[in-house]
C-alpha cells in the first residue's frame, strides 16, 4: 500500500488553493513550516473587546479559512470578536437556507472556542460546573450541557461535552470567549484548592480548525474524502457521537462528530490548524454539484426552525436550564444527588408545583401571523397584559411562515395558547407552537418493534 502523502502534498494537489496562513489578531506564536508529519497543536489566547460595534475591523480575529471565504465572495460581519462570513456571492441567505435542507453545506465556525481538560479530576470538575451526568458518558459519546453560575443556576453559556480517551474535549461560544474564559478560570482554581489532590489539565485549542458539513447528503460527501476503513465508521456513527479519522491521502486525523446546529444530519469536524484550509477545500472540490459555503445568515434560519437557542438572545445567565426548557440536560443521578452549581434553586424548580416547584416562565415556540416578530418583542394575554417577550424570530424560509421563540408565563406555555405579539407598535396574532418548528432529522437507531 502506498505510504500517505502529507497535508502540503494535499495542497500543492488543489488547484488555486493558497497555502499561507492567513493574518490573525495579535498572534502569539511562531509557525512552524509545514512538514509530512502531524503539527503540534499550538495553544494561545486572544483578548477581545467588550464590544462588537466598537471593533474596528484589524482587530477583528480571523479564522483559518478567512481568505477561503474572501475568494469565494463572502460578506463579513463582526460576530465573536471574528470576522465572520454572513453569506456569500453565489446563494443569498434564503436560498443557502433551502440548499443545506435539500443538499449539503459547509459552516465555518472556527471562530468556536475549543477545550480538552484532562487528569483524575477533569470529570469531577465538569460535573460541580454543570448538570451532565458524565460517569455515564462513555467514550466517544458527547451531551448537550451549560456552564453555570454556583448560587443562582444562571446560565453561563451552553457547551458540548464529550468524553474522549484519557480527557474530556468542550466547545463554548464564541461571543463568550473572554467571559467563560475568566469563569473556567475562576472555577477551576477554586477546585483545585479544594481538591489538591485532583489534578486538571485544561489546554485551549485556539488554533485548531472547526467546520460544521450539515444536510442529508453530508455522510455521503465525508465518506468520499476518507478511505474505506474511515468511511465505514463514519456510517456507523448516530447522533451525538464522533471518532477519529484520517483524511484520505493526508497525515491529517480530525475528530468527527455527528450533529450540528440545523436539525439537519451532519458533522462538526475539528482539524489540525495547519491542514483547515487544505481540507476545507478537498471536501468543497470533491462535491462541486452538492456542497456550498453557508454563512451565519443560513445558520440563525436553519437554528431556528430547529428550535436552537442563541446564546446570549435565547439564553442568558438570568435564565436556568429548567426555564429553557432543558431540563433534559441534567442527569438522572445529578437530580437524585446534586452536587453541581445552582443546584439548590434547579432541583427545586423540577419539583411539582403541590410541593414548591416549578418556575414563573418558560422558553416555548411561536408562529406570528403578518409581519414577522423580532427579539425584544412584547408578547400580551388577550387581555392586553404582558405576559413575556420574544428573544428570537425570523421568516421561516422552509415553513413560509413567521417563526419565534421566547419565554412566556407559566401557564400560558402550553401548544396551541393563543397570545398577541407586539410588533412595530402592531398587535399580531401568534399561536404557541411546539419545537423544533421543521422536523429533525439527526441519524439516530430506530426502535425496536
Amino acid at each position: 500500500m502506498a505510504a500517505k502523502r502529507g497535508v502540503y502534498g494535499l495542497q500543492r494537489a488543489l488547484s488555486g488553493l493558497r497555502v499561507s496562513r492567513p493574518a490573525y489578531a495579535a498572534p502569539r506564536y511562531t509557525s512552524a513550516p509545514l512538514r509530512n508529519c502531524r503539527t503540534p497543536v499550538v495553544y494561545r489566547s486572544v483578548r477581545h473587546a467588550s464590544s462588537e460595534s466598537e471593533k474596528q475591523p484589524e482587530q477583528l480575529g480571523k479564522t483559518r479559512l478567512y481568505d477561503l471565504h474572501a475568494a469565494h465572495g463572502a460578506k463579513f460581519v463582526p460576530f465573536g470578536g471574528y470576522q465572520m462570513p454572513v453569506q456569500y456571492s453565489d446563494l443569498n441567505i434564503g436560498e443557502s437556507h433551502a440548499w443545506t435542507r435539500e443538499k449539503a453545506s459547509l459552516f465555518d465556525v472556527g471562530h468556536m472556542v475549543q477545550h480538552e481538560f484532562s487528569g483524575p479530576g477533569a470529570q469531577q470538575f465538569l460535573e460541580t460546573i454543570t448538570p451532565s451526568s458524565l460517569s455515564s458518558l462513555t467514550e466517544y459519546n458527547s451531551t448537550l450541557s451549560a456552564l453555570l453560575l454556583p448560587e443562582t443556576g444562571g446560565i453561563v453559556d451552553d457547551t458540548i461535552i464529550t468524553r474522549l480517551p484519557e480527557k474530556f474535549y468542550v466547545v463554548t461560544n464564541a461571543g463568550c470567549r473572554e467571559k467563560d474564559l475568566a469563569y473556567l478560570k475562576k472555577e477551576l482554581d477554586a477546585f483545585k484548592e479544594a481538591n489538591p489532590d485532583k489534578a486538571v489539565e485544561w489546554k485551549v485549542l485556539d488554533d485548531q480548525g472547526l467546520i460544521a458539513l450539515q444536510g442529508p447528503l453530508s455522510a455521503e460527501i465525508l465518506s468520499r474524502v476518507l478511505d474505506e476503513e474511515g468511511a465505514k465508521e463514519i456510517e456507523s456513527l448516530y447522533f451525538g457521537q464522533s471518532t477519529h479519522v484520517t483524511i484520505k491521502d493526508t497525515d491529517a486525523e480530525v475528530l468527527v462528530s455527528r450533529g450540528g446546529y440545523t436539525g439537519e444530519d451532519g458533522f462538526e469536524i475539528s482539524i489540525p490548524a495547519y491542514a483547515t484550509e487544505a481540507i476545507t477545500t478537498f471536501l468543497l472540490d470533491s462535491a462541486k454539484d452538492e456542497l456550498r459555503l453557508a454563512g451565519l445568515g443560513a445558520r440563525d434560519t436553519l437554528r431556528l426552525e430547529a428550535g436552537m437557542c442563541l446564546y446570549g438572545h435565547d439564553l442568558d445567565e438570568t435564565t436556568t436550564p429548567v426555564e429553557a426548557a432543558l431540563s433534559w440536560i441534567i442527569g438522572k443521578d445529578r437530580r437524585a444527588k446534586g452536587g453541581f452549581h445552582g443546584d439548590s434553586v434547579i432541583l427545586q424548580q423540577l419539583k411539582k408545583k403541590s410541593e414548591g416547584g416549578g418556575v414563573s416562565r418558560r422558553r416555548v415556540g411561536f408562529v406570528v401571523e403578518g409581519s414577522p416578530a423580532r427579539e425584544g418583542a412584547q408578547i400580551l394575554n388577550q387581555e392586553g397584559e404582558e405576559i413575556g417577550k420574544i428573544t428570537s424570530g425570523c421568516p421561516s424560509p422552509t415553513l413560509k411562515k413567521n417563526i419565534a421563540m421566547g419565554y412566556i408565563k407559566d401557564g400560558m406555555h402550553k401548544s396551541g395558547t393563543e397570545v398577541q405579539v407586539v410588533v412595530r407598535g402592531k398587535k399580531r396574532k401568534a399561536v404557541v407552537t411546539k419545537m423544533p418548528f421543521v422536523p429533525a432529522k439527526y441519524f439516530k437507531p430506530t426502535a425496536k418493534s
